[in-house]
């Protein structure tokens, strides 16, 4: 089953590709021939998932899905929350984005935190949302060289290390994006048999 998903960041393809696994041909916008930015103007996750797969979905008619992620960090109110790839600047600068949740976290004991993945499948025209969370807590300085965004200063509950510092098959097994990947797989799947 082909399925289109509403990104051209590569870093989410590949890691939505390999928790999919081979049954369905995951497609990024550009494939479609989608270049331009679908706007993220919905105050929540879910919000902005939902606008995104029904964006693609008009443009394509083909069946698609759509995900928004926050970092919610529990001293900061759930901040940067559904800001998070936005939080420093208007554009997506993951450098300064950690670097301005750092320093609003200087000095701050509390350092739990969670990710949280909102996703939408639209299939046969019908909607369906999945969630995937992690929790775990903001790190002192950044750690590691892997993944992307918030990954370097973001260590999962249960470990010492941070997201950037797993391999990707590590972090797919637990991260938020995969169990919300997983949650859609299994949902796909029970749906075509």
């Amino acid at each position: 089953m082909k399925l289109v998903f509403a990104t051209n960041n590569n870093h989410k393809l590949q890691e939505v590709s390999q928790v999919v696994g081979e049954k369905f041909d995951i497609t990024s916008l550009k494939e479609c021939g989608i270049t331009e930015d679908i706007p993220e103007n919905e105050p929540t996750l879910e919000g902005n998932a939902l606008a995104k797969a029904r964006y693609i979905y008009s443009r394509t008619g083909l069946n698609c899905f759509a995900d928004d992620t926050g970092l919610e960090v529990e001293a900061l109110n759930g901040e940067p929350g559904v800001r998070s790839a936005r939080y420093a600047t208007d554009g997506h600068d993951d450098t300064a984005n950690k670097r301005l949740l750092l320093e609003r976290m200087e000095g701050v004991e509390n350092r739990t935190a969670q990710f949280r993945t909102a996703m939408v499948l639209i299939i046969e025209g019908k909607e369906y949302l999945f969630e995937g969370i992690v929790r775990g807590r903001i790190l002192h300085e950044e750690c590691g060289e892997g993944g992307f965004g918030y990954d370097p200063i973001f260590a999962p509950e249960g470990y010492d290390c941070s997201f950037a510092q797993m391999s990707a098959q590590e972090k797919n097994d637990i991260s938020h994006r995969g169990i919300a990947v997983r949650k859609l797989a299994e949902f796909l799947q029970n749906a075509i048999l």
